[in-house]
Order: structure tokens, then sequence, then C-alpha cells
């Protein structure tokens, strides 16, 4: 049971209950077109929107979520005399988006993936079609899917370590860019209001 409580964490987004749809003379003819249909997505590096807002735009554009990875794409709002140091930020954080972007990208199409073989195995080993005799799909119970969960689990172990210190560190990294910017705006503030000329009535 916990290994299947631990499903929500594998992917990022839901995933509903695995169908196939068609007649048992098409079903494993199906299974390997999905399946290499979605190899050819996870081969490919993930195409982003090339659309950029106008130079006048004062606020960061956030868009619909990517259907493969589940995140909503960011534009950064570009500052008007943008210093070294906020746009080394702003690179550093669109990197980010862009990197993250792409690890969900392949992580849930490899969980959709193997998730299908493995119920498509199942099912098979038993004798049994996707589809019973009725049209009605079958699935597995949550005991039967939390031994595909648990072995996706332990296959990926390593690249979700690897994925969460990077997280990390990218996050901890921007942190410290975000706080020197905002003293130096700060900081700026203050001068300019020091060095302002008294008012003359």
């Amino acid at each position: 049971m916990a290994a299947a409580a631990a499903a929500g964490h594998l992917t990022r987004g839901a995933f509903g209950a695995f169908t196939l749809r068609a007649p048992r003379s098409l079903t494993a003819l199906k299974t390997r077109q999905c399946s290499s249909e979605l190899a050819t997505q996870r081969d490919e590096k993930p195409q982003r929107s090339p659309f950029r807002p106008a130079v006048s735009t004062t606020h960061d554009w956030i868009g619909p979520p990517n259907p493969l990875s589940n995140i909503r794409p960011i534009v950064y709002h570009v500052p008007e005399n943008e210093s070294q140091l906020e746009r080394r930020l702003r690179h550093l954080r669109q990197e980010t988006e862009d990197w993250n972007h792409d690890f969900w990208t392949q992580q849930n199409i490899s969980f959709s993936q193997e998730k299908e073989e493995f119920i498509f195995s199942q099912l098979k080993g038993r004798g049994l079609t996707v589809l019973d005799e009725e049209g009605r799909r079958r699935s597995l119970n949550s005991e039967e899917m939390a031994v595909f969960y648990k072995r996706f689990l332990d296959t990926n172990r390593i690249r979700h370590r690897d994925y969460n210190r990077e997280w990390y560190r990218r996050n901890f990294t921007i942190t410290l860019l975000m706080a020197r910017v905002a003293l130096k705006h700060m900081w700026r503030t203050v001068t300019e209001r020091y060095n302002r000329p008294p008012s003359t009535s």
C-alpha cells in the first residue's frame, strides 16, 4: 500500500486509469504503436513555444500547462535598464524552468509507457484481453499496481535523487540572487532619497 501511495510522486500530474478501446485483434498492434510513439517523444527534445511578450510588458507571462510535463511555461519579464545581476538571475530562472520541463516530460512519458506495458503484460499472462466480453476495460487492483509503482521507483531512484539535488542547488542559487537584487534595489532607493536635493517652498 505504501508503494501505491507513493505513486503520486512518480510523475508530475495525475494519470488516469489505463484503457485501450480496441478489439482483440488490434490490441497488440495498438500497444506497439503507442509504445513506439512514446519512445519517439521521449527521444525528441521537448519543444517550447517561441512566443515572447512585447518589450513593454511589465509582468512575467505564464502559459497553460504543457500536455507532456504538466508544467506551466513561464516567460520572464525583462526590466528596463536590466543590470548584469538581474540578467544573471533571469537567465538562471529561465534555464531552470526549461530544465525542469525537460525532466518531467521525459519522466511522464517513461512512466506512461512502462505502465502501459506492465498492465498489458499482466493481462496477457492470464490469457485476458484488455476488454472483457461485454466491452468493458479490465484493470489491475491497487496491490497489483503497487508492484509496478515500487519497481518504477526502484529503477529511477538514482535519477530522482540527482534531480532533487540539482533542484535544491538551483533554487538555493536563485534565492541568493533574488536577495542580492532586492538589496541592490533597496540600497539604490535609499541612495536616491539621500542624494535628492531638498525641495524649496
